[in-house]
């Protein structure tokens, strides 16, 4: 059997996928990797031709959702009756169907986004805060109390020139005090909301504009408390984990906006093996495979599973952040942008830029949101990008309000 997949492809993670994932599975299967840049345009030139190969697909949900305009994937549904599936959270089971009555993909792994906070910074804590249910005028008060009783500014965000910043204001921050992403762009709660965040950012160090890793500044004691991918986080969470927490994103007036990042399992029409494919999928599923793709790899389980006693002490940490995060009753979930195809850092910039000239160089909130909500409306119609969660479906491209 032949299993494409973008993700696990650093050579530690495809090895671990090799001689451990599947090692346990009855039947012999190549596993390679592609880079999700090249992912799309080589697999749909294969589909055309009617070369693809592949029995499985392995790709997060943003990577498989074009395949299934180019009608290359293969209903799914008979594998949500079976017991692997019927333990996976149905948000998730959901986001595997595209909008459709039909399923697309099965949920595989997950990872995401959290806090992390040195223990240290515990004492400074408001009063009436709980860091399971941090809002973010509590992380300001928080921030603010370390900067007065230490004298140092130690909350981070990765700011870097290769951080994932943009995912922060994407999938966290607008969600969280507009409800949405691209339709309340440039509303009146982006408005307020730009310029709480600018009166947060003087509490951030002045070095997050190099930070793209939170880990070494956290390990450093440069910060006390910051946000990233936790992939990016596990190396102060393995290094030192009884000096940290793990917590979720704050909450604003709107919810708790969080960013899954979720990789799901899909079948291609071309396979000439759909038996082994269903039966593949079944195995990655598993209850003991999902957590030994945990302990060898990072990823977290998608099924409603406890995670081993002897699972690293930073994979437990950041296993139970994220599910907090997603069991929030006020969660908000926001997926990465769809549909931009190869201009999605063109999407990323304008949230950038619109940081940039807000909260770092103090320009006014109004006319940066005006101005930069006509470059995102310009690339929104360009690319023909309906709108995305959380945003309401749209009939053609996403529209700012």
């Amino acid at each position: 059997m032949f299993f494409l997949s973008t993700q696990l492809r650093p050579i530690s993670e495809a090895q671990k996928m090799r001689n451990v994932i599947l090692k346990g599975f009855s039947r012999d299967v190549d596993f390679a990797t592609e880079s999700p840049r090249v992912f799309l345009s080589q697999l749909k030139a294969k589909i055309e031709s009617g070369r693809s190969n592949a029995d499985v697909i392995g790709a997060l949900h943003t990577e498989l959702q074009p395949l299934l305009a180019l009608d290359a994937l293969l209903p799914l549904d008979d594998l949500v009756s079976n017991s692997a599936a019927r333990a996976i959270s149905g948000e998730l089971i959901t986001l595997g169907k595209f909008g459709t009555p039909n399923q697309f993909y099965i949920p595989w792994m997950q990872a995401g986004y959290i806090m992390v906070a040195n223990k240290q910074a515990l004492r400074y804590l408001p009063a009436e805060a709980d860091i399971d249910r941090l809002t973010y005028d509590q992380l300001a008060a928080w921030a603010d109390n370390l900067h007065e009783n230490t004298g140092k500014r130690l909350l981070g965000f990765p700011a870097g020139t290769q951080g994932l910043m943009h995912r922060f204001f994407e999938g966290f921050l607008y969600p969280s005090f507009t409800g949405g992403v691209v339709r309340p762009f440039r509303s009146a709660e982006a408005e307020a909301m730009w310029i709480q965040f600018a009166a947060l950012w003087k509490s951030v160090n002045p070095n997050a504009a190099n930070y793209s890793f939170m880990a070494q500044p956290l390990l450093s004691g440069e910060v006390w408390i910051a946000f990233d991918h936790v992939a990016r986080l596990l190396d102060a969470l393995r290094q030192k984990p009884d000096d940290f927490v793990a917590l979720p994103a704050p909450s604003g007036s709107k919810g708790r906006g969080y960013m899954p990042v979720l990789a799901g399992l899909s079948v291609l029409r071309t396979t000439r093996n759909i038996d082994g494919a269903r039966a593949l999928i079944g195995h990655l599923t598993s209850p003991a495979t999902q957590i030994e793709t945990a302990r060898s790899v990072g990823f977290f389980p998608v099924a409603e599973t406890q995670l081993s006693a002897d699972l690293e002490p930073s994979l437990q940490m950041s296993g139970v952040a994220i599910r907090k995060t997603q069991s929030a009753v006020d969660a908000i979930r926001a997926l990465p942008p769809i549909g931009l195809g190869a201009r999605g850092d063109e999407f990323d910039q304008i949230f950038l830029d619109t940081f940039q000239f807000i909260a770092q160089r103090g320009q006014n909130a109004r006319a940066v949101l005006d101005r930069e909500a006509e470059t995102l409306q310009r690339l929104l119609v360009e690319t023909g990008a309906p709108c995305w969660e959380p945003d309401p479906p749209s009939p053609g491209p996403c529209r700012v309000q």
